[in-house]
């Protein structure tokens, strides 16, 4: 077991070290370096099931640390899925803007001998318009979607490593103060992330109301 966890978390190092680098990376390979650490992510996930399964066969003494730094990394990966899905997000409407502006900026005009007209259809531009702004906040929306779907996965992994980390300590006879200082790490904790649901709640209101 030992092999296969210092070789996963290696590999999640690995992947948050890429991942800094596709802000940097180029329009024309950032789709591959996103394949690709999407298939490390999903290889990484495939190894936390082998370890989730040796972790149970560990012998009792042993079984709750185990489980808990399988969780550990559980609670890494997610992490980084969730990054890597907003990136995604981001870029998607990122490039649809520049579509939009293209197909703007390439717009043909229509000219007679003296006069310059602009044939454009009220109805059809409004209905464009529309359009354009409901796959904005669509993405927006997909985006929250994903944010919040990694939140409520981090807060159910959170509150796993919580229970186990209670267990870990009963079974060392820790103190009493640290058992009220692990609580209150982990109260903090809970708060940290309904702070970060509440704000996304709120930015994706009053994108809604200002584009819609």
């Amino acid at each position: 077991m030992e092999t296969l966890y210092h070789q996963t978390n290696k590999q999640i190092q690995e992947v948050q070290s890429r991942m800094g680098g596709l802000e940097r990376t180029d329009r024309e390979s950032v789709h591959l370096l996103e394949n690709e650490l999407q298939a490390r992510i999903d290889q990484i996930f495939n190894h936390l099931e082998r370890l989730e399964i040796l972790a149970s066969k560990e012998p009792p003494n042993r079984r709750q640390n185990a489980k808990l730094r399988v969780d550990q990394l559980k609670y890494d990966v997610q992490h980084l899925r969730t990054a890597l899905q907003t990136f995604q997000h981001r870029r998607y409407a990122r490039e649809a803007q520049e579509r939009e502006r293209e197909e703007l900026m390439s717009r043909n005009f229509t000219t007679n001998d003296a006069d310059t007209s602009i044939h454009i259809d009220d109805t059809i531009h409004l209905n464009s318009n529309l359009q354009t702004a409901h796959r904005g906040i669509d993405e927006i929306l997909d985006t929250g979607s994903g944010i919040l779907n990694g939140l409520r996965d981090q807060r159910s992994t959170l509150k796993g490593t919580h229970k186990k980390m209670l267990d870990v300590a009963n079974m060392l006879g820790l103190s009493n103060t640290v058992m009220r200082l692990i609580e209150r790490r982990a109260t903090q904790d809970k708060l940290i992330m309904i702070g970060g649901m509440l704000l996304t709640c709120v930015f994706m209101f009053l994108v809604i109301r200002y584009l819609g």
